[in-house]
């Protein structure tokens, strides 16, 4: 870890925290999800850079140590796509290997959509490509799905607030790492679905979860539930669907997402490579949604070897 390196850039007219490892030609820019930050790729950066590879992994406006924009409420997907756009031409880096993990999936190849020439390939952890449009999974969820809690405004902010930030991501972290779709009871908030005493999975530690609490405790959630959680029904201007660049989707065979209703089929049937013709898909056995740091040496294999294929 004490090799990773930390800097600000200025894109958009925020200076973003970015987090950075390695002296190679070839970058791999790391995107994260929710509850995570940059240190949710720590094992993979690491990884590149021992490979060759120069690794770099933002903290997203408003996550971490990166600045929040003026207005969180207004924050969206297209604001996090501008600011990638800005942190690479601000570092000089013509074309990255871009690797987005839960929510990071829809950027990364989003990205890939509007800048073809800028990206040498996707990987994706958790999420595949999802077109732009209608989000209908509430629709067959109860009404206790999280993302229908966390998408009405004031009630996740009212469900955190009682808690110290620490307390939000691990909760975040336990509900995240079982089989099923977190789906809170109708008298009942998403906090109160783990009890104090649950223990922290066996690979996320008291250390890892206070890294976290540091940086969650700084920037809050304001801007991490309009993005992603709001944002879903965003439109997008985007000159085609169909994502050219050489791709890889990893899941782990325990992640919740596979829940989502039409998720499982949408990968498994391989539909997903009508929008994706040059993906390729592997399974991580026993893997969680948070299957990176659950399983480092295995995703730092499969990614390295992605990476030299396609570099």
């Amino acid at each position: 870890m004490d090799q990773i390196q930390h800097k600000y850039v200025e894109a958009n007219g925020l200076n973003h925290h970015v987090a950075e490892v390695g002296t190679g030609q070839s970058v791999v820019v790391f995107l994260h999800g929710f509850p995570e930050i940059w240190y949710s790729w720590r094992h993979q950066m690491i990884a590149v850079a021992n490979a060759g590879y120069r690794a770099i992994a933002p903290d997203w406006r408003g996550y971490g140590l990166s600045d929040p924009p003026p207005e969180p409420e207004e924050a969206s997907f297209g604001d996090l796509i501008s600011d990638l756009l800005g942190i690479l031409d601000a570092l000089s880096i013509p074309k990255v290997f871009i690797v987005g993990k839960d929510f990071g999936a829809r950027p990364a190849y989003y990205f890939a959509l509007l800048y073809p020439e800028r990206v040498l390939g996707v990987a994706t952890l958790g999420i595949p490509f999802v077109p732009p449009g209608p989000v209908t999974y509430n629709k067959y969820l109860p009404e206790g799905f999280y993302i229908s809690r966390w998408k009405e405004p004031g009630r996740a902010e009212a469900d955190f607030g009682r808690l110290d930030a620490k307390t939000v991501v691990r909760n975040v972290y336990i509900l995240f790492s079982k089989t099923e779709i977190p789906i809170a009871k109708e008298d009942q908030e998403i906090m109160d679905m783990v009890e104090s005493s649950t223990p922290l999975p066996p690979w996320f530690t008291e250390e890892d979860l206070e890294a976290y609490g540091v940086l969650y405790q700084k920037s809050g959630f304001r801007t991490a539930l309009k993005v992603p959680y709001r944002s879903f029904e965003e439109k997008f201007n985007l000159p085609d669907t169909k994502v050219e660049a050489p791709s890889l989707l990893i899941m782990g065979e325990k992640d919740y997402c596979f829940k989502f209703p039409g998720m499982e089929d949408y990968i498994r049937s391989g539909q997903v490579k009508f929008f994706v013709p040059n993906l390729e898909i592997t399974y991580v056995p026993e893997g969680t949604h948070f299957v990176q740091e659950q399983f480092p040496d295995k995703v730092n294999e499969l990614l390295l070897t992605f990476l030299r294929e396609h570099r």
